[in-house]
């Protein structure tokens, strides 16, 4: 059985999804090839969340914070070593900048990443996981969909995601790429650890491993317009 049918199994696909992308086309685009899990997952499952809260990069979606083909991915390596040395005290980092590929993003900011060490065996790529660029990383030695398949059935646990995740049991919802995206963004706009920080100091009872409501999200974004 391989990981996407199992990942099936667990979690069943929408029964329509959108046309599948010309994948030589945004291989092109972006100058590599891609896992081939990668695109069989997108291909079946198409735009939507995984239990509500991880959210993958399409090609050439409208929103450009989750166009795998967009700036986002591009910026995000950029950024990492900019924060990393922005730290009173910098962390280790457990890859190279130039070796990580963001693929993803979750609800509380958490951002996924391909390591791509051996760039021209896309299919070799693991899987890293890091929340707002700083530390702590989370590394999975293996591809994308056997990520998954062992985050959704309690498998694999990754620190920085809430305990509460599989609450509900594993699930995923589609949806448009609009709406997906303009809610990844509303909440990966700034550094959850601001949001954390503004909620405890104004009397939000907010557990560290809890997903951030969007009321309070809401509420932080009406004091800090700007």
């Amino acid at each position: 059985m391989t990981a996407l049918s199992t990942l099936i199994a667990l979690c069943p696909p929408p029964t329509v999804v959108p046309p599948a992308p010309d994948w030589s086309q945004v291989e092109g685009a972006l100058s590599t090839g891609l896992p081939q899990d990668y695109k069989e997952l997108i291909t079946t499952y198409g735009p939507g969340q995984f239990c509500g809260f991880i959210t993958l990069y399409q090609p050439h979606a409208p929103s450009d914070w989750a166009d795998l083909n967009g700036p986002i991915p591009v910026r995000l390596r950029g950024q990492i070593e900019e924060v990393r040395q922005a730290a009173r005290h910098p962390w280790q980092l457990p890859h190279s900048p130039d070796n990580l590929f963001a693929m993803g993003v979750t609800g509380n900011g958490d951002y996924l990443f391909w390591v791509t060490q051996t760039a021209d065996t896309p299919d070799e790529w693991t899987v890293a996981v890091n929340e707002a660029l700083r530390a702590p990383w989370f590394t999975y030695d293996g591809p994308l969909t056997e990520f998954l398949v062992n985050v959704l059935n309690g498998t694999t646990s990754v620190p920085m995601f809430p305990k509460d995740l599989l609450d509900h049991g594993p699930a995923f919802t589609p949806s448009t790429l609009e709406s997906s995206t303009q809610s990844a963004a509303a909440r990966t706009s700034v550094n959850t650890r601001t949001i954390r920080d503004w909620a405890s100091a104004n009397g939000h009872n907010l557990p560290e491993r809890r997903r951030i409501p969007p009321e309070i999200i809401e509420a932080w974004k009406q004091e800090n317009p700007s």
